[in-house]
């Protein structure tokens, strides 16, 4: 499936793109070069380059004062390791116009780092001859480990591991991070893979103490710095916790305030990290920061090996305004704080430019978020200024510490579209430090578009959806949701207003995670609508080795038509908890339906069938539509909760779904969902889905 869907080269000529998209890229008008041997006092040209990003902006605010550049400016970064100090930021002052681009970008066959940290010379490196740190390493570690004193290097800020993760944390620059060959090191820890069990809390879950098992933290005695990270509570949000003091004649860990509200539960996966005692395996890591020595074992040689450690807490590049402002081609990296934010402006764009080990967000269109809790649970009507027009297209982004991508745009209030987006992008491993909550791809506002993308390997959601009439379409998504449980690739949930979204044409497989202790497979969907979400059109999407495809809880007007499930365990999920709804989520559900003014303008014309809900059972699943899917090798519906299967049959609309036999499908398990010329599925009206359209594709960029 992967060469006949991600791989496809058939989509390029038929992707839809704004003009400014196809603009951005070309290199037109004014040109300034940048090189690492270059100088400021120079005339920025290919043979006498400038030194700095800032001087070439510079250069370019003052041809502006002598007239509009009508041709475009195209500012040329030579290869090599541009070390950022701080943020460049570029305002309205620096846009270009829909005639005449203003492109940053890597010279030709070359590539720009932009780093916001600082190599470590590999002849700082010593053995490790310190006698009390050699008794705290363990046994097998002597030898391997060296050590590098940081403060010698002038390096005094090592930042400190904070309270992140789950809903109710900000996103929070990440402490220094070690990066060895252009990999991230891992930080000290145990156990080395995945997690161990809190065995008893014996103060109740609200308490500030819980029980281990077995006797590692013996070990530990000397470390005082102590960090657990962990699904403390629920395995579908995780949140760090620090130490306060461990009795190891009790096997009992006491934290620090403030806990986690959630509490602490029996039963429920945690690790420890930031312990030197625990550094043993190649490629981890520890600082200490009282004395500012670092300590690391190599996977390879160190003198082979360029080391960076990140320092820069606020954004690599910030537009804040601009208009008409390509950045193409450039590697952001190394960096605490996020790779690009655009805040406010129209038309600009991140082009084939690779985004990795940051301690946050690749790009943030709209900023980081600032309260997750708020945009997701309280103040669902929020509006950021994320302007519109602006994207991010053909960039790998990796090992980013929270999400992705960041989409926000548009109004929710009078429905008004971004028109922002994230195209053919390849986004995977991230969730590095926060592990839930952090999506690939964070989409929230009104009418933006997430199409093209290949995301997989993370441990948690995809895309997280938030507001209306957004477009998802022509992703592959695989291997997310990895180690947590009642979670969707695709998920939007608890608001009736949210309404006109379409999830189309998409590529859902091997959403199969277990999680430890019982070895039984995790709560996955493939798409999400939980808690009474509605209005949702899931359309043409493949499912293939899904724990569930699609979960429909308990919302109304949502159709989930011409789909394809194959080898699923459940295709689908749908039932009436809205009827038996808790007080709590009814509140939130009726606090966003007044939030939106339903019954009024632009709302109760868009969705004319929201503004009679409260006047039609609002808590009973109406106006689902399941219609022409195909369900091959697996599992077929699954009705359950509140008042009943049958209940629940009577008010959702089926028909015409082919549920047995060979729907006529060329080689599903081959990965080949072509429909042969004379399948049953056609005769009942089912469309053929593109196939050949889904995921990324050949441009100019990629």
């Amino acid at each position: 499936m992967r060469n006949t869907i991600a791989s496809t080269v058939r989509f390029a000529t038929t992707c839809v793109l704004s003009l400014a998209f196809l603009a951005g890229g070309v290199a037109v008008g004014q040109e300034y070069w940048v090189s690492t041997t270059g100088n400021d006092a120079d005339a920025g040209t290919r043979e006498k380059p400038f030194a700095t990003l800032e001087r070439a902006r510079g250069a370019l605010r003052e041809a502006k004062k002598a007239g509009p550049l009508k041709t475009g400016a195209t500012v040329w970064l030579s290869g090599g390791v541009y070390w950022m100090e701080k943020t460049f930021a570029l305002d309205t002052q620096d846009s270009g116009t829909a005639g005449a681009q203003v492109v940053y970008r890597s010279a030709p066959g070359q590539k720009a780092h932009l780093v916001g940290g600082k190599q470590l010379p590999s002849g700082a490196f010593k053995p490790v001859t310190n006698v009390g740190a050699l008794k705290r390493l363990n046994a097998s570690a002597h030898g391997k480990v060296m050590q590098v004193d940081l403060k010698a290097l002038g390096i005094t800020d090592y930042g400190g591991l904070t309270r992140r993760g789950g809903i109710e944390r900000n996103i929070l620059p990440a402490a220094l991070e070690l990066v060895f060959n252009d990999r991230l090191m891992p930080l000290a820890h145990w156990p080395n893979e995945g997690y161990v069990t809190i065995a008893a809390v014996p103060e109740g879950p609200k308490g500030e103490r819980f029980v281990y098992e077995g006797d590692r933290p013996k070990r530990w005695s000397k470390a005082d710095d102590i960090w657990m990270h962990g699904y403390f509570n629920r395995n579908w949000c995780d949140t760090y916790e620090k130490v306060a003091a461990i009795d190891t004649a009790k096997r009992e860990i006491t934290t620090r305030e403030p806990h986690d509200y959630r509490g602490y539960k029996a039963g429920q996966r945690i690790r420890f990290l930031n312990l030197l005692e625990e550094l043993d395996e190649p490629g981890e890591w520890y600082l200490d920061r009282n004395t500012g020595t670092l300590y690391f074992w190599p996977p390879e040689p160190i003198e082979r090996g360029r080391v960076l450690v990140s320092l820069l807490e606020t954004p690599l590049v910030a537009l804040r305004g601009t208009e008409h402002v390509t950045l193409r081609g450039l590697i952001l990296e190394c960096t605490r704080g996020s790779g690009v934010e655009i805040v406010g402006g129209h038309h600009n764009l991140v082009a084939g430019c690779t985004l990795r080990n940051v301690g946050t967000v690749g790009v943030a269109i709209g900023g980081v978020v600032e309260d997750l809790e708020r945009r997701l649970y309280k103040d669902t009507m929020f509006k950021g200024d994320a302007g519109t027009d602006n994207g991010v297209v053909s960039c790998d982004i990796y090992d980013t510490g929270e999400s992705g991508v960041i989409l926000s745009g548009g109004d929710r209030k009078t429905l008004e579209p971004g028109r922002n987006y994230a195209v053919n992008n390849h986004i995977y491993d991230f969730g590095r430090w926060v592990r839930t909550y952090r999506p690939a791809v964070f989409l929230c506002g009104v009418g933006n578009r997430v199409a093209h993308n290949l995301m997989h390997d993370a441990p948690h959601t995809a895309v997280l959806f938030l507001g209306n009439d957004h477009v998802l379409e022509f992703n592959e998504v695989y291997r997310v949701c990895m180690e947590t449980g009642d979670a969707g690739a695709f998920y939007i949930g608890r608001d009736w207003s949210q309404r006109g979204s379409v999830v189309r044409y998409n590529y859902f497989h091997d959403l199969r995670a277990t999680l430890e202790g019982d070895g039984s497979f995790s709560d996955v969907m493939g798409v999400y609508l939980d808690d009474q979400a509605s209005g949702i059109t899931v359309f043409g999407n493949i499912f293939c080795r899904v724990n569930r495809g699609v979960l429909l809880g308990g919302g109304r007007d949502n159709t989930l038509e011409n789909n394809i499930f194959a080898f699923c365990s459940r295709a689908i999920h749908l039932d009436a908890r809205g009827v038996g709804d808790s007080l709590s989520n009814a509140k939130t559900l009726l606090d966003r339906l007044k939030a939106a003014n339903h019954d009024r303008p632009p709302y109760s014309e868009r969705y004319p069938m929201l503004a009679k809900i409260l006047n039609d059972e609002p808590g009973k699943p109406k106006g689902n539509v399941i219609a022409r899917n195909v369900c091959v090798g697996g599992s077929w519906e699954v009705f359950y909760l509140a008042c009943g299967q049958e209940f629940v049959r009577t008010l959702v609309k089926m028909e015409n779904n082919l549920t047995e036999g060979d729907p006529g499908l060329v080689a599903p398990e081959k990965g080949d969902f072509r429909l042969k010329h004379d399948s049953a599925a056609l005769k009942l009206g089912f469309k053929s889905i593109p196939v050949e359209k889904i995921g990324l594709y050949p441009d100019e960029y990629r």
